[in-house]
C-alpha cells in the first residue's frame, strides 16, 4: 500500500519532492508499527494520515512557486499592457518605420506568453504548472526586452506615456529575474 501510494506521487512530482513525502510515510509507517500495529493496519493508519495521493499532489500544485508567480503576471499584464497601448496609440506608432512581421511576432509571442502563464495557473498536474510557468516567465522576458528595445530604436520621440510603458515593462523584468529561479527550481 505505502509502495502504491510512493509510486502515485513518483509518477505526478518531481523526485525531490515525491522522495520528501516518502520519507514522511516511511517514518509514518513506522510509528504506527511502534504502536503495535501489524504491517497491513500501520499501512492503511499511515495511508489514512497522509491523505489520498491525489490531494497531496493537488496541494503541491497549488503550492508551486510556478503557479503563484504565472498568477501575479496575468493580474499585472493588463496594466502593462494598458500602458503599452497608451503609449502606442499616444505616439502614432502605426507610422513608424517599422517591418510589418514585427507586430505580427510581438502579438504572438504575447499569445503565447498568455497561454503558458494561464496554463501554469490552472493545470491540475505539478510538472505542467513547473514547465508552463518556466516558458511564460521566459517568454514574458523576451517579449518586454524586445518591446522595449523595439520602441528605443524606432519611435521618432521618447514622451511621457512611452516613459511609463518602458518602465513599467523595465520594473516587470526585474521581477522576472528574481521569480526565475524558484520557478526553474
Amino acid at each position: 500500500m505505502i509502495r502504491e501510494y510512493n509510486e502515485a506521487l513518483a509518477a505526478e512530482l518531481p523526485a525531490r519532492l515525491a522522495d520528501e513525502v516518502a520519507d514522511g510515510l516511511a517514518e509514518a509507517n513506522a510509528k504506527n508499527m511502534a504502536l503495535g500495529l501489524d504491517q497491513d493496519d500501520a499501512a492503511q493508519a499511515t495511508v489514512a494520515e497522509f491523505g489520498d495521493p491525489a490531494a497531496v499532489i493537488a496541494a503541491f500544485c497549488r503550492a508551486c512557486p510556478a503557479r503563484k508567480v504565472a498568477a501575479n503576471f496575468l493580474t499585472t499584464g493588463p496594466v502593462v499592457g494598458a500602458c503599452w497601448a497608451a503609449a502606442l496609440i499616444t505616439s502614432r506608432a502605426w507610422a513608424w518605420p517599422v517591418p510589418a512581421v514585427a507586430p505580427v511576432l510581438l502579438g504572438a509571442m504575447l499569445a503565447v506568453t498568455v497561454v503558458a502563464l494561464r496554463t501554469a495557473a490552472s493545470a491540475r498536474r505539478y510538472r505542467v504548472v513547473r514547465r508552463a510557468g518556466a516558458a511564460g516567465c521566459v517568454c514574458l522576458a523576451t517579449l518586454d526586452s524586445s518591446v522595449i528595445s523595439a520602441v528605443l530604436i524606432v519611435a521618432p520621440s521618447i514622451h511621457w506615456p512611452i516613459l511609463l510603458a518602458v518602465s513599467a515593462s523595465a520594473a516587470r523584468l526585474c521581477v522576472v529575474a528574481r521569480a526565475i529561479r524558484p520557478v526553474f527550481a
